[in-house]
């Protein structure tokens, strides 16, 4: 898995790619860092496979930026990794853009 980061002004993009597994989840969990942005964009065009391991990843990030009055979105997400978010739910929960 790679993790790609890039800042404009008060937004901050992660470029995900490669499966989020039980495996990767830890290196993407490390990733996930966002400072002092108040909007997060977590871009996974390049993400084939996410577990319930990445699923939790993407709702702690959610919490995290609500708690702090920001936004995510989800963005790129291949129809794979779509499908999972509307079985568990996540569709109606995440901001996928």
């Amino acid at each position: 898995m790679e993790i790609k980061t890039n800042t404009e002004g008060s937004t901050l993009t992660i470029s995900v790619s490669g499966r989020v597994d039980t495996v990767t989840a830890p290196e993407l969990e490390a990733g996930l860092k966002f400072g002092d942005a108040t909007k997060v964009v977590i871009d996974l065009a390049d993400v084939p496979y996410m577990s319930s391991a990445g699923l939790r990843l993407m709702l702690t990030a959610h919490k995290t930026m609500m708690a702090k009055g920001g936004t995510l979105q989800i963005a790129g997400v291949q129809p794979s990794v779509k499908e999972v978010f509307d079985i568990t739910g996540f569709s109606d929960i995440l901001n996928i853009i």
